[in-house]
């Protein structure tokens, strides 16, 4: 249920892409996000920071694209927030010796050292891979093959990474007996 809300302004942009256009689609996702976390707050639960994150790229970039009347600034969003993702695992990691990624995890896994680290690495490849990607397929097609790319090939490519991963971690998960 959390990745079809974590999707919700993602699905609103692409439909309102659909019907109307690139301008429409972009106010309806800077809404939809806001949305979000409305409804988070209405209903007394913590907001994620990369909800909070995401709010602010979108505002920003979103913002430029209706106030300029430019849709490079929206196709840039997506980039940005991966990198940054990808900027803030690796900070975390070289700079403060931390592994966000065991921090969100450990509880659900354990384990050893060397695979959290790997874990980590791979996340931040997955980032920089996904933001560059963006910019191909942003700057290379229509915006219309852009836009499915948004939804469907960052879904799918994400899923994909996740279901390696999961099968990469699977020999570490202990059966309870």
């Amino acid at each position: 249920m959390k990745f079809l809300f974590d999707l919700f302004p993602v699905i609103l942009f692409f439909v309102a892409f659909k019907a109307f256009d690139i301008y429409v689609a972009t106010g309806v996702a800077i809404a939809a996000t806001f949305a979000q976390i409305g409804w988070l707050l209405a209903r007394g639960r913590k907001v994620d920071t990369m909800l909070w994150v995401s709010l602010a790229i979108i505002v920003l970039f979103g913002g430029a694209t209706l106030l300029l009347r430019d849709e490079t600034f929206i196709k840039w969003k997506p980039t940005v927030l991966y990198w940054l993702f990808g900027a803030v695992l690796a900070g975390a990691s070289l700079l403060f010796r931390k592994n966000l990624i065991r921090k969100l995890m450990e509880e659900q896994i354990s384990l050893p050292e060397r695979v959290w680290a790997q874990l980590n690495a791979s996340w931040i490849g997955f980032f920089a891979f996904m933001g560059a990607a963006n910019l191909f397929v942003a700057f290379r097609f229509s915006t219309d093959t852009w836009v499915n790319f948004k939804l469907f090939g960052g879904m799918g490519l994400m899923l994909a990474f996740v279901v390696a991963q999961s099968l990469l971690l699977a020999k570490y998960v202990e059966e309870k007996k």
